[in-house]
């Protein structure tokens, strides 16, 4: 909600998908729109969006979405209803009902307001399960004439499920904050001439479902493709840790769920026409990886050496080729939103790291293709599916179960974040960098029981993952920044002028990106350092 304005019971808004994110940008930097005044500097905001129904869908069926949304002043409930679009899909309108919640408790304990009556006639006394989490940055401005104000916000959304980024999509919003909704008129119609810009008919949470429902579905159910052979390897929808696993147990499950996707996306990675299986490999051996680290001590090393080693050489080689294509990506990202007359100005550097990527290639086939890997792989999936194999003996007093170490552990890799706190007004990039490790080892070592941990556990692990991910961006940045920096010193005498003034124009502007990325991490660094932070993981753990 802006400052200084209430909030309306019912919504009233422009929407957009936006192409060309630069171009939303240019929009939102004007200081007059269709006939609008900037009532002050734009700013930016990060949202952290929770959506939750019941298990059998009673909001929904009502018509209505629920959001639960962190403030810097609490939590807030917003109860929207289904929007009804006029102009073609452009404005839309729907109520909304907003007010207090607390996640730890059940609505009927929240404080009181319209929107918590609402849910607690709609819901009863029934669980509110998480359906999605759309994490936003916003960058926002208010314009005003006449005394009527409205709200224009581009929005970067990315979503994300069972803790899982799954689709990126930009949106433009105008909502109509203060006054006679006329005014809009005169604004749709500027935004209307903007190509960048297309009107949307469905809601954010919308989207996002649809993009759950995607990544659900079977492969040949989008792809058209004829279902592969049998696997060597299959896993449930979930590892399925229970409290009293053995320790090595426990570990073994998650590896035999990691490398089962790890073998079913090796096809697609051998194929090359689709980063998304590489992508997929590459996290299945990442996870694998720290499920080593968290669960390793459970197993004799002497006999389990080989797959730890052997896990390493294959995510080094997936690793090689995959870093190549987030800066490839990026950089075409970057291409295509120049002018026409630049774009071929910055394909020296992009063939030379398309060069590499192929290099890159060459060497992970070749490693798949060896006798060596092929027989690994067969002994590791006979490791993951024979109960007690290569696991360390423990003394009958020894703890050994899910529910006696893994308490300990998820608090360890929770200190290990923690410690970077002294450092954090002044840490450079190398140390975000180190602090964006220490959180993935957390992540993972929540995800790793999280079923055992309870429906509580997805917002712990979303806070811990919007970190990861926001230095994960500073790192792509400060790494194409670097490469770039590379490029044109080691080829000054091969690059025509033009080349080399576009290719420093991309070497700026991903120092910006990291610069702004830098300034940034103060809210995402809060959300796992706060005490409410600590105080939910604190109730996670005692689950076990």
């Amino acid at each position: 909600m802006t400052e200084g304005l209430a909030p309306r019971p019912l919504e009233v808004e422009l929407k957009y998908l936006v192409d060309d994110v630069a171009a939303g940008a240019r929009l939102l930097a004007a200081d007059e729109l269709g006939g609008l005044q900037a009532l002050g500097p734009a700013n930016d905001v990060h949202h952290e969006d929770r959506y939750l129904d019941t298990p059998d869908a009673a909001l929904a069926a009502a018509g209505y979405a629920a959001r639960l949304r962190r403030t810097a002043t609490g939590t807030l409930i917003t109860l929207k209803g289904l929007a009804r679009q006029d102009d073609g899909g452009t404005l839309h309108r729907r109520d909304e009902l907003e007010g207090p919640a607390d996640p730890a408790q059940s609505p009927a304990m929240w404080p009181e307001s319209a929107a918590r009556d609402q849910v607690v006639a709609l819901a009863g006394d029934r669980i509110l399960e998480e359906l999605v989490v759309l994490r936003q940055l916003r960058r926002k401005r208010l314009y005003g004439r006449d005394g009527a104000v409205v709200e224009v916000s581009l929005d970067e959304v990315q979503v994300v499920a069972r803790g899982e980024l799954i689709d990126r999509f930009t949106e433009l919003e105008a909502e109509l904050r203060d006054g006679d909704e006329a005014v809009l008129g005169s604004l749709a119609a500027v935004l209307a001439g903007s190509g960048d810009l297309k009107p949307v008919r469905t809601s954010k949470l919308e989207r996002a479902l649809d993009a759950v429902q995607r990544t659900n579905a079977p492969a040949d159910e989008h792809d058209g493709s004829e279902p592969s052979e049998e696997p060597r390897l299959t896993a449930g929808k979930s590892p399925g840790v229970l409290t009293d696993d053995h320790l090595a147990e426990a570990g073994r499950k998650i590896l035999r769920f990691h490398l089962a996707r790890m073998v079913a996306r090796e096809p697609g990675t051998r194929e090359g026409t689709r980063n998304k299986e590489l992508h997929g490999m590459r996290v299945a051996t990442r996870r694998q990886r720290a499920a080593w680290r968290v669960f390793g001590d459970a197993f004799d090393d002497k006999r389990t050496a080989r797959h730890q080693r052997r896990l390493r050489d294959v995510a080094r080689d997936l690793g090689a080729v995959r870093d190549l294509d987030v800066l490839i990506e990026a950089a075409e990202a970057y291409q295509r939103e120049l002018p026409p007359d630049d774009r071929d100005a910055l394909e020296p550097l992009l063939a030379a790291w398309r060069d590499e990527r192929e290099d890159a290639r060459q060497v992970l086939i070749k490693e798949l293709d060896s006798g060596r890997y092929q027989r690994w792989v067969d002994e590791y999936i006979d490791f993951v599916q024979t109960e007690g194999s290569g696991v360390r003996s423990v003394g009958p007093v020894e703890a050994h179960r899910v529910r006696d170490t893994m308490p300990s552990r998820i608090w360890a890799a929770y200190e290990g974040v923690r410690a970077y706190e002294p450092v954090m007004r002044w840490a450079d990039v190398t140390t975000l960098h180190e602090l964006r490790i220490a959180a993935k080892w957390l992540r993972y070592t929540i995800e790793f029981v999280r079923e055992a941990l309870g429906s509580d556990a997805g917002p712990v692990i979303d806070r811990v993952v919007a970190m990861q991910d926001h230095l994960g961006w500073m790192h792509d940045a400060d790494v194409a920044a670097g490469l770039a920096r590379s490029f044109l010193v080691e080829h000054a005498g091969d690059l025509t002028e033009e080349q080399a003034s576009v290719i420093g124009r991309y070497l700026v502007d991903r120092e910006r990106e990291l610069a702004r990325l830098r300034r940034s991490v103060g809210p995402v660094w809060e959300g796992v350092a706060s005490q409410a932070f600590r105080r939910a993981l604190g109730r996670l753990v005692a689950h076990l």
